[in-house]
């Protein structure tokens, strides 16, 4: 039987030196079912769970998974329990799953993205169910007459090298988008995988910052800190210079 531990982001934090002592090193088949990633609203400062892909994704081994709704968290959940081997987490947030892109259900594959649209000149890469923000920011742009790419990136670790080359070979501006701190992240990886393959790119990450984030609800800390639909598009056209 293959173990699947379910926790808070912020209580796997205690348990850092057994994940890549006990598990990473060992290259067990041991799945991380972490609760409670990101903002957590109601639940409070110390429970914040923004620092799990900093600190899960830099170890051997170990594989991220972030699903962008309900459907996609039941099929990597059963990815990583019957498919994928050795080490396996899948973050997921607090609260009701996301109900949105139902329609879109491309198999689990490891270390493979997901296409949400193709197109030019800018790019947004989403985490998870940062998705649903991202999309709102792209239907902004369309009504703008811009035409940007939106990429579901599901695997933090390892990253989908092909999309993010064909990324920077069709988008002048690439922005990604998570609920993590921006120190080590999602944003982190994409930067450094352009900079180990020589791949010239302009690279925004938009994330929270090197702080504390204090209690509020979901939807007024995404606000404050740029991460909700409106942020994210400001972002982009702060950039653009528009």
């Amino acid at each position: 039987m293959i173990p699947v531990f379910a926790v808070y982001s912020s209580f796997l934090q205690r348990a850092y030196d057994q994940i890549i002592h006990d598990v990473c090193m060992e290259n067990l088949h041991v799945v991380f079912a972490i609760d409670r990633a990101g903002i957590v609203g109601a639940d409070g400062e110390t429970h914040q769970g923004v620092f799990d892909l900093s600190f899960l994704r830099h170890i051997p081994n170990m594989a991220v998974l972030s699903p962008k709704n309900g459907w996609e968290l039941e099929a990597m959940l059963d990815y990583a329990v019957n498919v994928c081997k050795g080490p396996v987490a899948v973050r997921y947030p607090r609260g009701t799953a996301s109900e949105n892109f139902e329609m879109q259900r491309l198999p689990v594959e490891y270390g493979k993205a997901e296409w949400i649209a193709k197109g030019e000149d800018i790019a947004i890469l989403a985490e998870g169910h940062m998705l649903d923000a991202a999309y709102g920011a792209v239907e902004r742009l369309r009504a703008e007459g811009k035409n940007p790419s939106l990429v579901n990136i599901r695997f933090i670790r390892p990253l989908d090298g092909e999309i993010l080359r064909a990324v920077a070979e069709n988008c002048s501006h690439i922005f990604t988008v998570e609920d993590n701190v921006r120190d080590g992240g999602f944003g982190s990886a994409v930067l450094e995988f352009y900079s180990d393959n020589d791949i010239a790119a302009n690279v925004k990450n938009l994330a929270f910052p090197d702080e504390y984030i204090e209690q509020g609800t979901q939807a007024q800390l995404f606000a404050k800190y740029g991460l909700d639909a409106e942020g994210i598009y400001q972002s982009i056209k702060k950039t653009l210079g528009e």
